[in-house]
């Protein structure tokens, strides 16, 4: 038996009036989804516990089946384990992002948080305005590492975990109402517009009428991550397919093997076909049980508070990845499982994240359960099945 998680990060939404009252995941042309849905169990699963913030790293967590409460430690560290870098016992590590700020203000505090992610800005531009910053702002108590497009990596010797504010979070808020508390952290904050607003490829990104990378923004503040061996947990073989170092980083963490896509970047015009086909490649000719295929982009979308967008991550997610997975798997004569299902909701109408309930979907090629009805929110919760406790969900999978 094959076993396949495909995540649709931040998939899961509200009604939308401007869609008659349907989700984006409802209104999508998702054609693979819902025929697979007609055969299999469809429920709805809690990925994020009570109390916790809603956030792709605790419920990542949970969907690989690590209770957070028990394993999390913050989402950063999680990012470290990707990046290389080797935590100390006494480090902490905390989420850079290259944000983009309003400029018309003259004081840092009353600039107004435009965009989280400064237009997806690639990882080449991003490593040159880290290292400006960097070249300024790294003592021997902070230094920063480059990730990937906007996420990147601030390790902060002998620190504390502070409390800090996720910029997707206030997207159009003024940023004097979200700084740190912490008076070094607001300073390199500050210093780094100074930095990056006159940056020459800031200047050329504006040119072209991009949005620059103006400023750092730090959040997601925690210790040395401790994950248990998913191969000894579950005795599969697994891999992770994804473009964001969060999800790297789990599998770090827990000992799976990252395929590495090349085109893969977190955005709506990520390499489908090429995560499509190292899935398969995996699952089918290099020995793994288990492969966790991510795909980032519905939660870029829902960020942006683009509904046609994010409407479109999902086809694409259909069409482009769970498509040639199921027909290749089918082809091959192997027995499989598939859950597909998002890590948490990232509604259009908050631009972030939310800690309701998500929708799952878990196929067997081996029964056929011929149930009526498609994927979404509506006919998950119809079905009366809810996994109250998400990091549960990967049993369902791999028992049957």
């Amino acid at each position: 038996m094959k076993y396949v998680i495909v995540l649709g990060d931040g998939m899961a939404d509200e009604p939308i009036e401007a869609l008659g009252g349907k989700t984006p995941l409802e209104y999508a042309r998702t054609p693979v989804m819902d025929d697979l849905a007609g055969r299999s169990q469809v429920g709805l699963a809690c990925t994020i516990p009570e109390g916790m913030k809603p956030g792709s790293d605790t419920a990542n967590l949970a969907v690989l089946g690590y209770n957070p409460r028990q394993y999390y430690t913050g989402r950063s560290p999680l990012e470290a384990l990707s990046i290389g870098v080797d935590m100390k016992e006494d480090d902490i590590a905390l989420r850079t992002n290259l944000i983009t700020l309003s400029e018309e203000e003259e004081a840092y505090e009353d600039k107004r948080i435009l965009d989280h992610s400064s237009d997806e800005i690639s990882t080449e531009d991003a490593a040159i305005l880290l290292d400006a910053v960097r070249r300024e702002l790294e003592d021997d108590m902070y230094h920063f590492y480059a990730g990937t497009s906007y996420r990147h990596l601030l390790i902060w010797s002998k620190g504390s975990v502070v409390e800090l504010t996720p910029p997707h979070d206030v997207l159009g808020q003024r940023a004097g109402d979200h700084l740190p508390a912490d008076e070094k952290l607001r300073a390199m904050q500050k210093k780094s517009y100074e930095i990056l607003s006159r940056h020459p490829i800031n200047l050329e990104r504006k040119a072209k009428g991009l949005n620059p990378a103006n400023s750092c923004w730090f959040w997601g503040a925690g210790t040395r991550p401790s994950l248990s061996s998913f191969e000894e947990k579950y005795h599969k073989k697994g891999a992770m397919i994804s473009a964001v170092d969060l999800l790297k980083g789990i599998a770090v963490g827990t000992g799976m093997t990252n395929i590495h896509v090349e085109g893969a970047n977190g955005g709506l015009h990520t390499n489908y076909e090429g995560k499509a086909q190292a899935a398969v490649d995996a699952l089918l000719r290099d020995g793994f049980d288990f492969v966790y295929v991510h795909v980032e982009a519905p939660d870029e979308m829902g960020h942006q508070g683009s509904v046609e967008k994010k409407i479109q991550a999902i086809e694409y997610l259909d069409e482009r990845i769970i498509g040639p997975i199921r027909k290749a798997l089918d082809q091959s004569g192997e027995p499989y499982r598939l859950l597909v299902l998002p890590d948490h909701p990232t509604p259009i109408r908050v631009r972030t994240h939310t800690s309701d309930p998500i929708p799952y979907l878990l196929y067997d090629s081996e029964k056929e359960l011929r149930r009526i009805g498609a994927y979404n929110e509506r006919e998950a919760e119809i079905s009366g099945t809810l996994v109250e406790q998400g990091y549960e969900l990967i049993a369902r999978l791999f028992q049957g």
